[in-house]
């Protein structure tokens, strides 16, 4: 089978534990695309968190594209064009912060720089802008902010117990017109209705004229199974998540081993 897209999630998979992009994957990425295949960096992060990495790969040259917020934007790296956006309706940013600080949570959303918060000295607050190498922006009136420019996310960050409560609080107010779910115990990720990367990697590949069944997808975590089950090749890591290891083709050395390159070596460059 010939592989001509790979969509690659970031931490845990492209990134090792320090957050770097090894040599031998930008090499092994390098080649692929040189080869003809279209890279596909898909994650939770928002684009900020995403665009140095891009920058790293050189993919504004090489060709490439983001997805991130797990699908709900995505951007071609070469020409700068936003292929979806789907943002999240102002009708609701009073409930999810007003639930957010009634429970004792902090919640975040992004501008084109960097995190916008209520609350920049929380300790998950800094987490997440760690994470994603960004800055962090204090405003008075988050919901009164986030309207000017609508996100395509937002996120409730604190204790596990606490945000429990938050959901189903949202989850009761909100009715089901937006997803609330945990993508770790601290990050309460609240996005549209239907927001995840398979359905956006559908988005992107019926654009590019590619079947799913030379799609390779390769990730660790829980918000990686719907690629997973979507892609004609699914890889995950070693140090992946039982459950997400169960959903795999082929099981790939760690993110600390190289495990991308030598998945990309395996089957999209060799096989």
């Amino acid at each position: 089978m010939k592989y001509t897209a790979i969509a690659l999630d970031l931490d845990g998979t492209l990134l090792n534990s320090k957050k770097e992009i090894s040599k031998r994957n930008k090499e092994a990425i390098r080649k692929a695309a040189k080869a003809g295949v279209k890279i596909i960096l898909a994650s939770g992060r928002p684009v900020p968190g995403i665009l140095k990495i891009a920058h790293a790969l050189r993919l504004e040259e090489i060709g490439g594209y983001i997805l991130a917020y797990n699908g709900g934007m995505i951007i071609d790296c070469k020409t700068k064009e936003v292929i979806r956006r789907e943002t999240i309706s102002p009708d609701y940013y009073h409930t999810i912060v007003h639930t957010a600080n009634k429970f004792g949570a902090t919640p975040l959303t992004y501008d084109a720089e960097g995190i916008i918060t209520d609350d920049a000295e929380a300790e998950y607050v800094k987490v997440e802008a760690k994470i994603n190498n960004i800055p962090i922006r204090q405003v008075f009136h988050l919901n009164e902010v986030a309207a000017l420019d609508p996100p395509v996310k937002f996120l409730a960050v604190g204790e596990h117990n606490l945000l429990k409560k938050v959901q189903a609080e949202l989850n009761e107010k909100l009715n089901g017109k937006l997803e609330v779910f945990f993508s770790e115990p601290y990050f309460l990720e609240i996005t549209p209705q239907g927001i995840e990367k398979a359905s956006s990697l559908e988005v992107l590949l019926s654009r590019l004229g590619i079947d799913r069944k030379h799609l390779m997808v390769c990730g660790d975590g829980f918000n990686d199974i719907p690629m997973m089950r979507y892609a004609g090749l699914a890889v995950a890591m070693e140090n992946a998540q039982d459950e997400t290891k169960e959903w795999a083709d082929y099981i790939a050395p760690s993110n600390d081993e190289d495990g991308v390159a030598v998945a990309i070596e395996k089957f999209a460059l060799n096989g």
